[in-house]
This record gives C-alpha cells, sequence and structure tokens, in this order.
C-alpha cells in the first residue's frame, strides 16, 4: 500500500487551512441564505415555507448527490475528485446570482447543493486520510473553524454586499472566492492515493458499484454513527434557518443590525471551536461531546422564546447559541470519522454527508411546517421547534458512546 510521509506540523497546518477554506466557501454559500430570508421574503414574494424550500433543496441534492458519490468515491483519487466538485460548485454558486426570480433560483440552489453538499464529506474523508487519531479533534476543529469565519466574515460581509448591491452579489462574491480557493488547493492538496492500493488487494476490492455502500450500511457501528450524526442535524436545522426571521419579526432586531449577531458569534466560535477540538483530543470525544450538547440544550431554548430585548441582550444570547449548538459538531465529526477503517472512508463519509444533508433539509423543512406568520407578521410556534430540538439532542447524547472508534 502506497503510504503518505508524516506531516510535519508546518506542513499539516497548511493543509487543514487549505481545506478549511473549501469548507469555508461551501458553508458560506448554504448559510447566507439565512440571514437574506427577510430579503428574499420581502424582494421574491414569498412566504416562510417558500423560504423554508429554498433551504431545503440545497440540502435535498446534496444529500441525493451524495448517496450517488458513495458509489463511486472510494474508487478515484481523493485531491481530483474534491477540486472537480468544488470547481461545479462555484459554477453553480454564480448560477444562483444570475437567477432571474424565485424558481430560477430554486433550480441553482439543486445545482449549487448537489455540488457543494458533498464537499463536506470529502474534506472529512481528506482529514480522516491525512491525520492520526489523536491529532483528529484539533483537525475537526480547525475545519469548524470555517464556520465561525463564515459567520465572523462571510456572512455580515454577504449582506453589506446584498443591502448595496441587491441580494445577487453575496453569490457572486462566493463565485469568485470559490476560484481562488480552487488554485490554492490545486497547489497545496497533496495526491492521496493510498484507499485505491488498498482496494486492489484484495480485503476492499469490490466488483459491484453498490458493494462498498453494502459494506457500509450492514454495519451496525456505521448506522449507529449515522443515526448520530442525523439527530445533531436535525436538533440544529430545525432552529437555526428561522434565527434572522424571528429575530426581525418578533425580537424587534432591525435587518441592518443582523450582521452584529453573526459578527459576535463567528469571532467567539472562531476560537471555542479550536477550544473544543483540544479539549476533545485531550478528555475524549464522547465525553467532550456529551458536554457541549447539554450546554447547548438552554441556548436552543433560549433563541427560541426570545421577547423583544435590547439588541445588546439579542448578541449575547445569540453568541452563546452559536458557540455551543454548532460547536457540539467538533467532537461530533471527531467521533462519526473514526468510526470507519480507512479503505470504506470515502464511501461512509458520503453516506454521512448525505445523511446530514438530509436531516438537515428535512429539520428546515419541517421548521418550516410548524412555525408560521400571524396577521401580525410575528413569526408564531418556534418555541415548540426549540422543544423538539432538544429532544433530538437528548437522543443523540445516549447513542453517543455506543459508538466504537476504528481508525
Amino acid at each position: 500500500m502506497t503510504t503518505l510521509q508524516p506531516l510535519d506540523p508546518a506542513r499539516e497546518r497548511i493543509l487543514l487551512l487549505t481545506l478549511a477554506g473549501i469548507q469555508f466557501a461551501h458553508i458560506l454559500d448554504f448559510m447566507v441564505m439565512m440571514p437574506l430570508g427577510p430579503i428574499l421574503v420581502r424582494e421574491l414574494g414569498i412566504d416562510t415555507q417558500q423560504f423554508g424550500l429554498l433551504v431545503s433543496a440545497y440540502t435535498f441534492t446534496g444529500a441525493a448527490t451524495g448517496l450517488l458519490a458513495a458509489t463511486f468515491v472510494d474508487r478515484f483519487e481523493r485531491k481530483r475528485l474534491l477540486l472537480g466538485a468544488f470547481a461545479l460548485f462555484a459554477l453553480a454558486t454564480l448560477a444562483c446570482g444570475l437567477a432571474p426570480g424565485y424558481a430560477s433560483l430554486m433550480l441553482a440552489r439543486c445545482a449549487a447543493g448537489a455540488f457543494g453538499g458533498v464537499l463536506g464529506s470529502m474534506v472529512q474523508t481528506m482529514v480522516g486520510d491525512l491525520i492520526p487519531f489523536e491529532r483528529r479533534g484539533r483537525a475537526s476543529g480547525t475545519i469548524m473553524s470555517a464556520f465561525a469565519l463564515s459567520t465572523v466574515a462571510g456572512v455580515p460581509l454577504s449582506l453589506v454586499l446584498a443591502s448595496h448591491f441587491g441580494w445577487r452579489a453575496p453569490f457572486v462574491f462566493i463565485a469568485a472566492l470559490a476560484a481562488g480557493l480552487l488554485a490554492l488547493g490545486w497547489r497545496q492538496l497533496p495526491t492521496l492515493r493510498g484507499h485505491l492500493d488498498a482496494a486492489v488487494t484484495g480485503e476492499a476490492e469490490r466488483s459491484h458499484p453498490l458493494a462498498a455502500m453494502g459494506a457500509v450500511l450492514s454495519d451496525a457501528n456505521h448506522l449507529r454513527a449515522l443515526a448520530f450524526i442525523a439527530l445533531i442535524m436535525l436538533s440544529g436545522f430545525m432552529v437555526i434557518p428561522y434565527i434572522t426571521l424571528y429575530s426581525v419579526a418578533n425580537v424587534g432586531i432591525r435587518q441592518e443590525d443582523l450582521y452584529l449577531i453573526y459578527l459576535a458569534g463567528g469571532c467567539a466560535t472562531f476560537f471555542t471551536s479550536r477550544l473544543i477540538g483540544r479539549l476533545a483530543d485531550r478528555h475524549g470525544k464522547v465525553r467532550t461531546y456529551r458536554l457541549i450538547a447539554l450546554c447547548s440544550m438552554l441556548p436552543l431554548l433560549l433563541q427560541t422564546h426570545l421577547p423583544p430585548v435590547p439588541l445588546w441582550l439579542m448578541v449575547i444570547a445569540s453568541t452563546v447559541f452559536f458557540v455551543f449548538v454548532p460547536g457540539r459538531m467538533v467532537p461530533a465529526m471527531a467521533i462519526v470519522t473514526s468510526a470507519v477503517k480507512p479503505e470504506l472512508r470515502g464511501t461512509f463519509l458520503s453516506i454521512s454527508g448525505a445523511t446530514q444533508q438530509l436531516a438537515s433539509g428535512a429539520a428546515a423543512w419541517l421548521g418550516g411546517l410548524v412555525i408560521a406568520q400571524d396577521a401580525a407578521g410575528q413569526i408564531v410556534r418556534y418555541g415548540w421547534v426549540g422543544f423538539m430540538a432538544v429532544g433530538a439532542t437528548l437522543l443523540a447524547m445516549g447513542l453517543a458512546g455506543r459508538i466504537a472508534v476504528r481508525s
């Protein structure tokens, strides 16, 4: 089997930052839809359910292509597959910026989801291939810092662009950013073929494209890991897509002040995501996950029950939310990435990515069904969504300890 030489700390840092950049672009593309919610509802003349469908369309198509990718991802060299999908994602995001109306935007979002939805699992696959288990929590923290960077820089910048140049401008910006990251990735990422050598040796060799999927889905440990990550996505994305709508309609935050919520939350999570990763490596992934998940329950309930409050109090509440709710994913992804043998990691993480996309899309759709706008324009039944999210969190906490580490 072809093996990579151990990475020195500087090289490892460069590789992780490059992968985090790719993660940043596709997370920003997904996240920017949520703060743009009030603008899109007004400009396109749509309701909350139609907006929820715009969010869900990205994730549903991402889930479909994730399942498709699982049939072939471990048969190709990692770098070329990742960068090929990233290039197509950039083109689809540009199409979002050029869309003339709701229907065309929906089609473009589906295309962006089809390619962007598989990028997260491909990035995590490369992390699993490159970084040993004892440092994988810290590596996951670096990758997850892309979420923080998207909230601290990308989302506020996108809101400013949308305010000055219209809602299409953020998508053009993301497409241009992706083009630059594509060139960086081609230069910095190594060729990874070790999993192909393992397949040829015999144990992982499978003649039928669905055989690798069958090997993954017939393993009870894999199924537990998939159920675990699905519950985490359900608990987060029933709430997250509607924070800005609720903040403007119910809490009384001005549209032009929304960027402060993301700026403060992103600044905090940029540091805490890496801290959580170090804690996971030092004290155990499962123990750290359960602690962070327990802490996430209060902000889940608080965010969905806030009355009208001053902007400074809303910023504090949302910052705590961003620290703990997305922060759960740092130890969670270290657990999930380590639940599979290396020769099946690409297939498993493609299925995992599809599961995340499907669960987050279903959660956004379900949240859109539960909540509604009354005659006064207020969001109603958002509190119900908060209680549902806490229930899913409790189930995930119970399942975390039943996942065995294999690599």
